[in-house]
């Protein structure tokens, strides 16, 4: 369920930011359990420390802003550089950020994801190969969307996620179906983007 689907507006203007290059990136590697993602051999690379930084540095947002965090390593990471680099009090972590679960495809050549996508183009619900369907990232982070506008008004909000994740979370902004996620503008490692509720 896409929670923005039936908002005209929001009380608080969005932000999201993949993660810097990881030291799974680097392997070529797919990191989405919980138990692997949120391990320090999984954290980022030296490059991804620097793109963190390079971010904060050249971002626009400032020490009021909010930060919520995936609780994966190499998220954790990013948004602590950003919190450091904005003077922001603090990072709240929370699991609705987390990377979409690649089930059996764990620890897999990444190029495994395109037969994930492949399967997403037709089926916003499918689980194949134990895969977290699109529908289900829409609910986990739509419903933290919700929580956030119920919580804060007029702040500048930063979300820190990953790749997968905010594809699909830039469907649920625009209202378009899941399964386009794929059709819709990248996000670069540690790029800050904000995103707009269509109408």
């Amino acid at each position: 369920m896409n929670h923005l689907q039936d908002l005209r507006k929001l009380y608080n203007r969005y932000y999201v930011m993949r993660h810097g290059q990881s030291k799974a990136n680097v392997a070529g590697l797919i990191i989405s359990h919980p138990e692997n993602g949120t391990h320090p051999d999984y954290a980022l690379s030296d490059i991804g420390y620097d793109q963190a930084l390079s971010s904060a540095e050249n971002t626009h947002l400032n020490s009021d802003t909010i930060i919520f965090s995936s609780d994966f390593s190499r998220a954790k990471e990013t948004a602590e550089i950003v919190r450091s680099q904005l003077s922001v009090k603090e990072v709240h972590i929370t699991t609705a950020l987390r990377e979409r679960n690649f089930g059996s495809y764990e620890k897999t050549d990444h190029s495994n994801y395109q037969l994930v996508w492949n399967d997403d183009a037709t089926d916003a619900n499918h689980k194949n190969n134990g895969v977290e369907s699109i529908e289900e990232v829409i609910e986990r982070v739509t419903s933290l969307i919700g929580q956030l506008e119920q919580t804060y008004q007029n702040k500048s909000i930063l979300l820190v996620s990953h790749g997968d994740t905010l594809q699909i979370l830039q469907t649920a902004f625009q209202k378009v179906d899941g399964s386009t996620h794929r059709s819709l503008p990248h996000l670069e490692t540690a790029e800050i983007r904000e995103l707009q509720l269509h109408s």
